[in-house]
């Protein structure tokens, strides 16, 4: 096997605990279920916000699923002027076969426009 790494990213259109919990939970499960990623292959994951959520850590609902054993690091996004608000973006390292062409990256709610700004760059 090989570490590999999926990304993803959602928005929440306010900063409140809840808000945070139900956005991360539906993003991981999404990732989780298009790639059939079982949790006892992540090696790790890391959980980014950017710097206008601070009501919860996005791990908690990564916990709350069951991700006991999982290492889980928080750190906030830069505040580039240009930045996306309210985003939590997520990296899970995972031990797969899958070839890096097949894994499934996830972007919901407004982060689906994440993906068109990193398609202008190339």
């Amino acid at each position: 096997m090989t570490v590999r790494g999926v990304r993803g990213a959602t928005t929440v259109t306010e900063d409140t605990r809840e808000a945070i919990l139900d956005a991360t939970t539906e993003l991981i499960t999404e990732i989780v279920s298009a790639n059939g990623i079982d949790k006892d292959d992540l090696a790790s994951v890391q959980f980014t916000t950017t710097i206008d959520l601070v009501s919860e850590f996005p791990a908690v609902a990564a916990r709350m699923l069951g991700w006991v054993h999982v290492p889980l690091l928080h750190s906030h996004e830069m505040a580039v002027p240009h930045g996306f608000p309210r985003c939590i973006r997520v990296l899970m390292m995972w031990n797969t076969v899958q070839a890096p062409q097949d894994i499934k990256h996830i972007y919901l709610r407004d982060a689906v426009n994440l993906r068109t700004k990193q398609s202008d760059l190339t």
